[in-house]
């Protein structure tokens, strides 16, 4: 198959809802992962014709998915701070002040524990936080995740491993 004959359509159709759960689960919030959803398929369509096909695509398209996701926290992140010291406008109060647990998967009554599991998972180390949400959360393999990750199964295991623990500590 040529990169060519890729259909974005076709892709969209195929992975949005594999990217949006991926998203979601970084995120925790319908905006944020629809937006993260958006910016995955911007890139993959401007992506496509360097795609090598050394891995397959779900995994090339996985792993912009988490690049994407782990952007817009950090970006997000960083307009936080800058809101708490810098200048002050009328989208602040919105802005820290919008539910920060919004995921549409989990049952009312379940939604505290799983808040405060999100929240935890969310205080981990970029690598482990993306090996256990990878694993754990969206079931995949170790050697998927390896290839996602572009490391190690061995490492993966011991991410998923240090994760695990820290979350036995931590809840």
């Amino acid at each position: 198959m040529q990169n060519n004959a890729f259909d974005l359509n076709f892709l969209y159709q195929t992975y949005n809802l594999l990217v949006y759960n991926v998203a979601l689960n970084y995120v925790q919030n319908v905006e944020d992962a629809e937006e993260i959803t958006q910016d995955v398929f911007v890139k993959v369509n401007y992506s496509l014709k360097n795609f090598n096909q050394k891995s397959s695509l779900k995994t090339w398209i996985y792993r912009i998915t988490v690049n994407q996701s782990l952007d817009f926290i950090k970006k997000k992140n960083s307009q936080k701070r800058f809101f708490i010291f810098g200048k002050r406008n009328e989208n602040e109060y919105d802005y820290l002040n919008a539910s920060s647990f919004e995921h549409p998967g989990i049952e009312l009554e379940k939604k505290e524990e799983a808040e405060l599991l999100f929240t935890t998972i969310n205080t981990l180390p970029e690598n482990q936080k993306t090996a256990f949400i990878l694993s754990k959360i969206d079931g995949l393999s170790n050697p998927e995740v390896a290839e996602i990750m572009e490391i190690s199964i061995s490492a993966v295991e011991s991410l998923v491993f240090r994760a695990k623990s820290s979350l036995k500590d931590k809840l």
